[in-house]
């Protein structure tokens, strides 16, 4: 589960050196845009001995000393000269030269298609945006209608080439996930899920999804011109859409996309099999985005209003709240509160996070200063309200992912909080690395909790290659057992422990520099294991191990955006 809140609502924030906000710190070179040909390098398979050495010290801190001996005999049989390893890094190797990107594709299979957990709480991340300043339907319209505008701004600019292309110290980030987040959806399998991309056709999609009170509707957002429509013309639209969106016994019908995923997909063959539900749900997935035009949600106090609205955002409140305004599949839908509430929910296995903030941060600029450009005086069609045929069967399907969501929602525990001690300002005066920081901050809580440290997975980006996604930061090094310990040692001199976190900060910082470098050890280990499995090959006791396990189950997922 991933919650962001946009930092125009926060001020100053930490910002990683893979953040979006340090992307831009960079000045760029003028005149680069997405057409501009970058040779981006291709992201290195890293060495086998230097992997293998930098796992075994991962699990140092995280397994007892027979279960380090046992690895260690099953490290040293795996990387012996001409063992399995040897060989599956060769095969690897050979892949790298073949293909843009080694991983890329198989992490999209692994990490998020073939994952059969459900889409909400489980892996769709949200973003909760500032509230706004309207608390009517009229004004969640006007809003509406300018955020709309806003995004067709942002595509207008990938699709003439003109956005500009970002930069991380000095250098260039790959941008293709750009490409692919508009237009775009997961569609549910029985083994594994798979993408649909309608927006690198020749001639995309030019219409948006549209849901509110559970009820869809295909809304065209290009003139016959093939120009944007104005916020005054989209508002005009929205203005339809409300008075076909009447509240009634509409099935919630979204609720299915919530699913567990081999469940949904089962349902999805079953609705699938009308023509009419087939029409429906390919204009859905077809759309260039999906806006949710949220009812109000119940009052509740200030104190917990940010997590209650992060609550709403991540999985629409439940069944009889807003969730049946969400389609899960879809990799980019905006929900716009008639209280004021807004934020976004996507779908990652197309895109990281960084894409989809930067996206939000250039509509939120085009809200507060949208173009005012005078309204055609031509009439727009209606907006086309989608319908579905709810046979028994599909009315039991709906009625099982309510219970199973609300179940969900209900063991979900969410406490958002504002930190106002002090800032990243504290520890870079005292030269030490905001993000490392808060990691090995993280360390010492878990370890005065449980009293043992846990596999702790932060996102590092490997846009700096070509097709790259990312990499672990592991934050439970072998520094950070020994600074946490130290703390909870009342007789270890304050200026020992001083000087045990900066070790700990620095081992951080230089995990984080390896992997944004590529040299990372989760995403080679992960290559070398679906390298065995594609050529058919024993999986190596090395990934058999219950060390491996215990390494590769995150029970904290950290990231900074």
């Amino acid at each position: 589960m991933r919650i962001w809140q946009c930092r125009r609502a926060l001020g100053a924030v930490w910002e990683p050196i893979f953040s979006p906000a340090s992307t831009f710190s960079q000045p760029d070179p003028p005149g680069r845009h997405m057409s501009s040909y970058y040779p981006l390098p291709q992201q290195p398979v890293p060495p086998l001995n230097q992997t293998l050495d930098k796992y075994l010290m991962a699990l140092r801190p995280l397994v007892s000393e027979e279960e380090l001996e046992y690895s260690m005999k099953q490290v040293k049989e795996f990387g012996k000269s001409g063992g399995i390893g040897e060989i599956l890094q060769e095969h690897l190797e050979k892949r790298a030269r073949k293909m843009p990107n080694w991983i890329t594709d198989w992490w999209q299979q692994s990490a998020y298609l073939e994952n059969r957990l459900p889409l909400a709480v489980h892996s769709n991340p949200a973003v909760v945006i500032p509230k706004q300043d309207y608390n009517d339907w009229r004004g969640q319209l006007r809003f509406a209608a300018k955020l709309i505008a806003g995004v067709l701004d942002f595509k207008n600019k990938i699709d003439t080439h003109t956005l500009v292309v970002e930069y991380m110290r000095g250098k260039p980030l790959c941008m293709d996930q750009y490409s692919k987040i508009f237009s775009s959806c997961r569609v549910p399998g029985p083994k594994h899920d798979s993408i649909l991309q309608h927006g690198r056709s020749r001639r995309g999609p030019t219409h948006i999804t549209v849901v509110r009170n559970f009820q869809f509707f295909k809304l065209d957002v290009y003139n016959s011109d093939g120009s944007p429509l104005t916020v005054d013309q989209i508002h005009m639209q929205l203005l339809k859409v409300r008075s076909h969106s009447w509240k009634t016994d509409k099935e919630p019908l979204g609720v299915l996309t919530s699913d567990h995923r081999n469940t949904w997909g089962q349902a999805y063959n079953t609705l699938m099999k009308d023509k009419l539900n087939r029409d429906s749900v390919r204009a859905i997935q077809s759309s260039i985005f999906t806006i949710c035009l949220d009812a109000s949600v119940l009052k509740f106090s200030q104190e917990k209003y940010t997590s209650r609205i992060a609550a709403q955002m991540l999985h629409g409140g439940g069944s009889y709240s807003n969730s049946g305004n969400r389609w899960f599949d879809k990799t980019l839908q905006f929900i716009v509160g008639e209280d004021g509430s807004c934020g976004l929910i996507f779908e990652q296995a197309t895109a990281e996070a960084p894409p989809i903030a930067n996206i939000l941060d250039h509509v939120l600029d085009y809200c507060e200063n949208p173009e005012t450009i005078r309204a055609p005086m031509i009439p727009l069609p209606l907006p086309q309200k989608l319908y579905f045929y709810i046979t028994p069967e599909i009315k039991r399907d709906i009625e099982h992912a309510k219970q199973n969501l609300d179940i969900l929602i209900n063991d979900l525990d969410i406490s958002c909080f504002i930190f106002r001690n002090f800032g990243k300002s504290f520890p870079k005066k005292n030269d030490l690395s905001p993000d490392s920081f808060i990691q090995v901050a993280l360390q010492l809580a878990y370890f005065r909790m449980y009293g043992e440290l846990c596999a702790t997975n932060e996102s590092a980006s490997l846009r700096w290659f070509h097709l790259g996604r990312s990499e672990t930061v592991r934050s439970a090094t072998v520094e950070a057992l020994e600074f946490v310990m130290a703390m909870e040692d009342t007789e270890k001199e304050v200026d020992i422990k001083l000087a045990l976190m900066r070790k700990a900060i620095d081992a951080h910082s230089k995990c984080t520099e390896e992997a944004l470098l590529g040299q990372g050890i989760d995403r080679h280990l992960l290559g070398l294991k679906l390298q065995a499995i594609e050529e058919g090959i024993s999986i190596p006791k090395i990934f058999m191990d219950t060390s491996y396990a215990v390494a590769t189950h995150w029970k904290i997922l950290t990231g900074q955006v």
